[in-house]
């Protein structure tokens, strides 16, 4: 079976009204694109072309549990960056629209040159911005 990479990922939010404003910026400063093409009106983002699209969409709960990243479910998400600097810069994006930054950007003991920002949504979803340069291009100052 060749590579098989995710479709999409939907994720459910507590109140899709305040969580949209969120998704918007923190989405739209890594690329995606808002439709409302998605399962009847599903706020839904998007990124890629042909057969390389990934979407993300936002689902209302039909419980008041509040979200636990230690309960069977989601952790978190991580997305890739091209370089220190984006993540530096998605950073400045981050504080400068006051959302939650869980852990600055620095250099986390996961693999040599591991540099990451880490950030919550409305309803404390874990979410993370690293650069991770290519196995064969890692050094412990990367």
């Amino acid at each position: 079976m060749p590579h098989c990479l995710p479709h999409h990922l939907d994720l459910t939010v507590s109140d899709v009204a305040r969580s949209m404003p969120f998704y918007d910026k923190v989405l739209g400063g890594l690329g995606y694109a808002r439709t409302e093409d998605y399962a009847g009106g599903v706020p839904c983002w998007v990124i890629g072309e042909g057969s390389g699209v990934f979407s993300i969409g936002l689902h209302a709960a039909q419980s008041d549990r509040p979200h636990d990243r230690r309960a069977a479910g989601l952790h978190h998400l991580a997305f890739h960056a091209a370089s220190r600097a984006d993540v530096d810069a998605f950073h400045v994006l981050l504080a400068r629209e006051g959302i939650e930054i869980l852990d600055a950007p620095a250099e986390y003991d996961c693999t040599p040159g591991y540099y990451a920002v880490f950030f919550a949504d409305p309803d404390g979803i874990k979410l993370e911005l690293v650069h991770e340069p290519p196995a064969g291009a890692r050094t412990p100052a990367e």
